[in-house]
């Protein structure tokens, strides 16, 4: 009963299944890439305050570059499906017996024949709207994505700021005299990361419908990786530049 709780409505947990995908990309995203500054500024061994002003500095950039790239990715796709919908009904109007003929290939294909495919046929082209959207799916493999274009860059951006300012807590509130160092400030950034991302793995895995285990591993594998290689470049310009 709770599971079903859980998962009417559309939603899994508190989240719209429509913009789960965005949430977890754009989080993903935003804690990667906002704990690889957060791990090139301590490899380049930077104070607190350069790492913080770097790291919000990217939050924004990058989260409203994300944005603005899903957008308009939406925006296009929206945009081709309405242009493949208006020839389609043009092509039904005024080419309306090779339309039916493709129906009914289609429909044979699929193993229909005799009266039965005949009737298939009757009922698709006989409802314009039915003809076309059977068109549309049958044909040119397309469907109409309901997710709208400032809705999605929202969300994207909204759980990338969310999850990529969690790398960066522990030098937010590490205060000017905590006496944490340096290094044990990116040992806590990099626990809150690694939850962060673990979360953000599993919530992944209910959208590829994939193991969790092995999404939570990928997501973090990816997270190390940059966060290594932003490290060791950081690292080497200290020695050739500081």
């Amino acid at each position: 009963m709770q599971h079903h709780e859980l998962q009417s409505e559309d939603k899994i947990l508190f989240f719209k299944k429509d913009y789960i995908s965005e949430f977890v990309y754009g989080g993903v995203d935003g804690a990667i890439t906002t704990f690889a500054v957060v791990a090139g500024a301590e490899g380049a061994s930077l104070g607190v305050a350069v790492v913080i002003i770097l790291g919000l500095a990217n939050l924004i950039a990058d989260g409203f570059s994300m944005s603005v790239g899903n957008y308009f990715s939406t925006k296009v796709s929206r945009e081709n499906f309405d242009r493949h919908k208006a020839r389609e009904y043009w092509e039904v109007e005024h080419l309306g017996t090779t339309e039916k003929e493709e129906v009914r290939e289609i429909y044979a294909a699929k193993g229909f024949k005799g009266p039965l495919l005949d009737q298939v046929v009757e009922v698709i082209t006989s409802d314009k709207d039915v003809w076309v959207d059977t068109m549309m799916k049958e044909e040119l493999e397309m469907t109409k994505d309901d997710k709208t274009p400032v809705k999605t860059a929202s969300v994207t951006f909204i759980s990338f700021v969310l999850v990529g300012s969690i790398p960066l807590l522990a030098y937010i509130f590490s205060g000017s005299g905590s006496g944490i160092g340096g290094s044990e400030l990116f040992l806590y950034s990099s626990i809150l990361t690694g939850i962060a991302l673990t979360l953000v793995g599993a919530l992944k895995s209910v959208v590829t419908e994939r193991n969790m285990l092995a999404g939570i591993a990928e997501t973090l594998l990816l997270g190390g990786l940059a966060a290594s290689l932003a490290y060791f470049v950081g690292d080497v310009l200290e020695q050739v530049f500081l």
